[in-house]
């Protein structure tokens, strides 16, 4: 099932935390963007979207640039409410299996994500909790921590150069489609799970896509 795999990479949300993208959607819509939907979403993002999560601007700026959505001034508070209304709760089925899995494989961590939602998940369930399921990873990259993103090619490629690690023995698991192009163009094997599946799951009856 795993033949020649000696590495796997995860992503955070939708795979290992669950979120719901709608809720954020939604939460937006209320404070007065209608069309949030269109410019946020799972496929693709605005830049304002992919420069918080690069890092490249910091919280103010992206409170400015949603002010500017709206045309109306609303607190930073009422902002990440909206924002981190997809946050929902580490699956238990997936710590689970990254537990198991850490026992034979090389284990890392790769996620899309920003300094509101970390703080958040951090402040959900703790520091300390969240540095303990950091330590089930050999490493954990977050990509406004890295100034990359998925699906880009650099971001599989840093995490393989950095960890010494072949392409061709390293499975990258995520939910969305084009991060797992974006893994098989960079040469490592990817496999995109489905709504409704779960790691758990697929590591019963897994088949490599590349």
């Amino acid at each position: 099932m795993l033949q020649g795999v000696k590495n796997i990479i995860f992503d955070l949300g939708g795979v290992i935390y669950d979120i719901d993208y709608h809720r954020t959607i939604m939460a937006f819509k209320a404070l007065g963007i209608e069309g949030f939907g269109e410019v946020y979403a799972k496929a693709g993002q605005s830049d304002l979207f992919d420069d918080l999560e690069t890092g490249t601007i910091q919280r103010d700026e992206f409170y400015k640039g949603i002010q500017g959505f709206l045309g109306q001034h609303i607190t930073p508070q009422k902002i990440d409410e909206a924002w981190n209304a997809m946050l929902l709760y580490f699956m238990p089925e997936a710590l689970t299996c990254i537990h198991r899995l850490g026992k034979n494989y090389r284990l890392f961590l790769l996620s899309n994500t920003n300094c509101i939602h970390i703080e958040a998940i951090k402040n959900q369930y703790g520091e300390t909790y969240f540095e303990e399921f950091c330590k089930g990873f050999e490493q954990v990259y977050l990509s406004h921590e890295i100034g990359l993103r998925k699906p880009n090619t650099e971001a599989f490629t840093y995490i393989l150069n950095q960890n010494h690690l072949r392409a061709a023995e390293t499975l990258f698991v995520d939910d969305s489609p084009q991060h797992v192009a974006g893994a098989i163009k960079a040469g490592l094997k990817g496999y995109h799970l489905k709504d409704q599946e779960n790691i758990e799951e697929i590591f019963a009856s897994l088949l490599f896509v590349g």
